[in-house]
């Protein structure tokens, strides 16, 4: 079933603006596929994702700011039912490129347009960080369980900014643990899967309110952690495939 615009807008604000931390969106159309990129202002989290399917209407590359407005416009009642939602196109240099969305309500009488940002702007105020991969030591897919024990540890640990990454051997399995704090704090730590294949060496730290964020998003989730220090939550929304990728912290 093929998804409307109004669908595809969603997902893509679903997971980028209302994480708090991916303000703007880049969109770059080629080769039949559409890809959709975002970065946090502090580099914390860099986005790179694709959609299943190629969304026709996105041609070239553009950004889309100000998401929170376009949050709105989704939510608001007056687009709720058989209303109209279109990506306007203009010629430039002799190009045809998507200028904005535009909203009309059933009636044609509650009107808006969100204006996207050309490319020349978007890739000056979003440069892509070009990911060159990792070899990832640890491949899990999460529980809800230990997603929700992890809300627990973080809850205990509110002083806490980052959280640390490691792999412990007991009995010939390795256990993934995250710990909180350290010998000179109120500290804890837990086991957030047990027998996972690979093993770190290195403790490295990263964002607790990140994670946190896209481990809550739904959908399929795997997260990947490097031994380099690189950890990357993909989420399969079943619209797109997103890669979040996080370069750990120094504490």
């Amino acid at each position: 079933m093929e998804k409307s615009m109004k669908d595809i807008l969603q997902d893509v604000v679903a997971h980028t603006h209302a994480l708090g931390f991916l303000p703007i969106v880049k969109i770059t159309s080629e080769d039949g596929t559409t890809n959709v990129d975002s970065m946090a202002d502090d580099r914390s989290v860099i986005l790179s994702a694709t959609t299943h399917t190629a969304v026709t209407e996105f041609i070239g590359t553009f950004g889309m700011p100000n998401l929170d407005k376009l949050a709105l416009h989704l939510k608001n009642p007056e687009y709720q039912k058989d209303a109209k939602i279109d990506v306007v196109t203009a010629e430039r240099n002799g190009e045809t490129m998507p200028t904005h969305i535009h909203f009309e309500n059933a009636a044609g009488d509650f009107e808006n347009d969100y204006r996207f940002m050309n490319k020349a702007i978007i890739e000056e105020k979003m440069k892509t960080v070009k990911f060159k991969g990792a070899n990832w030591n640890v491949k899990i897919q999460p529980s809800m369980a230990a997603i929700a024990r992890m809300k627990l540890m973080s809850a205990a640990h509110n002083e806490e900014p980052t959280f640390n990454v490691t792999t412990k051997a007991t009995g010939g399995v390795s256990d993934l643990v995250f710990s909180f704090g350290d010998v000179s704090t109120h500290a804890g730590e837990f086991v957030f899967q047990n027998a996972v294949e690979g093993t770190l060496t290195h403790t490295w730290s990263w964002p607790v309110a990140q994670v946190q964020a896209v481990l809550n998003l739904s959908g399929d989730i795997t997260m990947s952690i490097s031994d380099q220090g690189a950890m990357m939550i993909t989420v399969d929304s079943g619209m797109a495939s997103y890669d979040y990728i996080l370069p750990a912290q120094s504490k």
